[in-house]
């Protein structure tokens, strides 16, 4: 009890000091927490949608795909026999057909896509008993024939959508328009999607193109009748393999196994850079504990004199930990469900809508926050807890705070840092030398590690040179002032180490991160002047398929010397004497040869388009045993079986298309009926000579009635490019922001113990004539230095990093190391802004210090 009672006495007295350790536990147990109601709340709200939406048994075919759409752009059916087979089931109280497409594009009369812009799908379906399960009219009515359709209420507010307003509907069987004659509204949350409905012949003749087929047959149990039951039913009557028959448990749980990806990416991604934020928030708290412990000597070496054992000091500074991190870690759970609905919110502008309603907070995640909060809080106070356990009773005669760290214990320190650095820039040259991913991604986790730690442990060797060079450059034009900070930093150097390598972890992933990406900007516009030789390019940013009607207009267009088609096929290759192989393969215009420029081992490309023939990769050759000349056994998806003679044997790492296997339209068409035929997945176009601009500006004239496709030249496709990567950078950063704020507070942190520490010497010098404005310039400068001392530790150790990175990727085809010297250069500015913001409360309160006070304090 005596322990609990110092130590609760210390933490109160010391509260200001502990403040910003405790919010960086706050900040970093909120993002955990925050990421875990995030992801929760939305697993929560897609199985409710899911178990709401979905039948007691569902029949739909055995071919049908999931939220993606068929490569056709006709979803798989089923007849409408069906349906009158399951009605006479036994254990069926009722069915009922629901038909719907997901390959469709809805623009409204400005002719403006209507759809998500976050991947979630736009639905076409028919108004009949399976929506009425999760949808409900909120206005107008129903429709009652081809020119008639309803929106959701989501859809309709977004973009000003109002009854008796046209919509046109476009899908791989043409277009049509409607009159909205009824909005509709969801029973359960909507995640986002776009939601149409039609009466049932229009969407059977016109997206699914059949007049009495459905997409999904939804039965319902008869009271007393398990889903289970009923499934066998259902099975026993339409047989076991030509159709899927799913139970509503059935039917959600691959619901949520198709979007499971993307929210376990999204967790992961997350729960990455909270974990970066709990690292960055260790060293403040060692800090802080550290110059605590420090500055507390005399009164520990007080109570050592009066009978107090060691285990009892380390105790007592192990409870204020436990108590930081319990207090710390319930602020931050509570501030974690603020952050969710933040999160939320945020998702919600994006086009995810999610709503608070469904807000999920399960037990495990406050336990996990406060338990993760608690044991990162005790572990970093761990070795100082150690130093305050070794602090003898002699301590209470002396002046001065503990004993910096021995010469013996500091060389060990560098020794085994420098031992581990230079493991650790092995490892990434091996990663950078290595002919395998696997190994080579292997070599570079543990090169990362390895620096990182080595870097940690060698910061106070290298914060006693870097220190001085960057004061020879910055700080010495100061005069005495500049000196004076120069000594303040480098009075005890595992602190402003510690300190800087705080900073420089947020840093080194930002320049690491930046010279990948802009690596990979220049590497894909390297790949494109030299493989694409086409002048513009056709697709979709979502990837949908090109319609039919998209495709004819292109091939219109005046001013073009020739169109490329390019369709990717399901096949399964059967080698001579091998054993069958799944793969795609590319069906193109033998005009695509020039197009993508792909370099050959054997044989010629334009070859691969002759009839009867094909091209394979030359790591397929080589595991196969095929050369030029051979036959293969090719078997296409929905279509018949051919002997193709292969014509070429490509270079894999030649050209944008890696690992293609190719063959010609013409040949597929042969083999493949037109039904089962997939669409376009892109299309290239080659301008006649001198025309370059006037085909550009009529292919987007021509395309303007399809505003889901965009026309683009090579410069664009550039410039595309370049903005997805950093939109995706300017993420992740922002998500690292969170690192680096902490990193700032522990810059807060080190400053303001510093000044507490320095408060006699303060007054000392304020008494011998310095002036309060250059008392906190010195520590303005202080700070500077010492961030700067991190910035260049993080920008060093992210290009190295970075570079790495880029040599392994270049067996993915990143061939061009670029470094991005503005982002940088910026690093450096914004390290130089943070240390002198990072300055100003403690220089503040060091200026407002009475000086007669200060002198007296002990």
């Amino acid at each position: 009890m005596t322990i609990l009672r110092t130590s609760l006495r210390n933490f109160f007295a010391h509260k200001g000091r502990m403040l910003l350790s405790l919010v960086a536990v706050l900040l970093s147990v909120a993002f955990v927490c925050g990421t875990l109601v995030f992801t929760d709340t939305m697993n929560a709200t897609f199985d409710r949608l899911f178990a709401d939406t979905s039948a007691d048994v569902t029949v739909s075919s055995q071919d049908a795909e999931g939220d993606e759409g068929p490569a056709t752009g006709k979803p798989e059916t089923v007849p409408g026999s069906v349906l009158e087979e399951v009605r006479g089931v036994e254990g069926v109280a009722s069915a009922s057909g629901s038909a719907s497409s997901m390959s469709v594009t809805v623009v409204n009369s400005e002719n403006e896509n209507i759809g998500s812009t976050t991947g979630a799908p736009t639905i076409a379906s028919n108004w009949g008993e399976s929506d009425e399960r999760s949808l409900e009219i909120a206005s107008g009515r129903e429709p009652r024939g081809p020119g008639e359709v309803m929106v959701d209420a989501d859809t309709a507010e977004k973009h000003g959508l109002e009854l008796g307003d046209e919509l046109r509907t476009i899908s791989a069987l043409g277009d049509f328009r409607a009159e909205i004659v009824g909005v509709t509204e969801f029973r359960t949350t909507n995640p986002g999607a776009t939601v149409v409905n039609f009466d049932t012949e229009t969407v059977q003749e016109k997206l699914l193109g059949g007049s009495d087929v459905y997409t999904e047959v939804h039965v319902t149990a008869a009271e007393g009748v398990s889903e289970a039951e009923l499934k066998e039913n259902v099975v026993a009557a339409l047989g076991s393999g030509e159709y899927k028959v799913q139970t509503r448990e059935e039917y959600t749980a691959e619901g949520m196994e198709d979007i499971g990806g993307f929210m376990d990416f999204m967790e992961y991604a997350l729960l990455a850079f909270a974990g970066v934020a709990l690292l960055v928030g260790i060293f403040l708290i060692v800090n802080t504990f550290s110059m605590l412990v420090a500055q507390r000597t005399r009164e520990i070496g007080l109570m050592r004199a009066i009978g107090s054992s060691r285990r009892q000091m380390n105790r007592s500074v192990l409870v204020e930990a436990v108590l930081l991190g319990v207090l710390g870690s319930v602020l931050g759970v509570a501030a974690g469900v603020g952050l969710a609905v933040g999160l939320m919110e945020l998702m919600g502008l994006l086009g995810m809508n999610l709503s608070t309603d469904d807000l999920t907070v399960k037990w495990t995640t406050p336990v996990v926050g406060v338990a993760l909060g608690v044991l990162v809080t005790v572990l970093a106070a761990y070795l100082p807890a150690r130093r305050a356990g070794r602090v003898s009773p002699m301590a209470a005669l002396r002046d001065d705070g503990l004993p910096a760290e021995g010469s013996r214990v500091g060389r060990v320190r560098a020794g085994v840092g420098l031992v581990l650095t230079l493991a650790g820039a092995g490892a990434l040259l091996a990663a950078a030398g290595t002919d395998e991913m696997a190994a080579g991604g292997g070599y570079l986790g543990l090169g990362v590690l390895l620096t990182l730690v080595g870097f940690v442990l060698i910061g106070p060797m290298l914060a006693a040179f870097l220190v001085r060079v960057l004061s020879v450059v910055l700080l010495r034009m100061f005069g005495p002032v500049g000196r004076l900070a120069e000594r303040n930093a480098l009075r005890n150097p595992r602190r402003t180490g510690a300190t800087g390598a705080a900073l420089m972890i947020g840093l080194a992933l930002v320049a690491s991160l930046s010279v990948v990406g802009a690596s990979l900007v220049a590497s894909v516009g390297d790949e494109l002047d030299r493989s694409v030789g086409a002048d513009f390019i056709l697709q979709s940013d979502t990837g949908e398929p090109l319609v039919p009607g998209a495709a004819e207009a292109m091939r219109s267009v005046d001013g073009v010397e020739h169109v490329t088609e390019y369709r990717v096929l399901d096949v399964v290759l059967t080698p001579p004497g091998g054993e069958p192989v799944e793969e795609s393969v590319t069906a193109a215009s033998p005009t695509y040869a020039e197009d993508l420029r792909t370099e050959t081992v054997s044989g010629e490309l334009a070859a691969a388009y002759e009839p009867g023939a094909m091209s394979v990769p030359e790591d397929f050759a080589g595991e196969h045993g095929l050369e030029v000349g051979e036959k293969v056994r090719v078997d296409f998806a929905g279509g018949e079986t051919a002997e193709l003679t292969v014509n070429a044997v490509t270079v894999a790492d030649s050209s944008m298309d890696q690992g293609a296997m190719y063959l010609s339209i013409a040949t597929a068409e042969r083999y493949v009926p037109e039904a089962e035929m997939p669409l376009n997945q892109i299309m290239f176009a080659k301008a006649e000579e001198g025309r370059e601009d006037a085909a550009y500006a009529a292919l987007k004239q021509e395309l303007e009635p399809f505003p889901q496709y965009t026309v683009r030249n090579q410069a664009d496709y550039k410039q595309l490019l370049e903005d997805q990567v950093g939109q995706l950078l300017n993420m992740v950063y922002g998500l690292l922001a969170l690192a680096i704020v902490v990193a700032i507070l522990g810059v807060v942190n080190t400053l303001a113990l510093s000044v507490v520490e320095r408060t006699r010497e303060i007054g000392l010098m304020r008494a011998i004539g310095l002036s309060r404005r250059q008392l906190r310039r010195m520590i303005r400068l202080e700070s500077l230095v010492i961030a700067l001392f991190g910035a260049l530790l993080g920008v060093g150790l992210g290009l190295g990093w970075g570079m790495a990175a880029q040599q392994l990727l270049a067996l993915e085809g990143l061939m061009v190391l670029e470094i991005p010297w503005p982002t940088i250069i910026t690093v450096f500015v914004g390290a130089a802004v943070v240390g002198l913001a990072a300055a100003l409360v403690p220089a503040f309160r060091a200026g407002r210090m009475n000086v007669l006070n200060a002198i007296a304090t002990e």
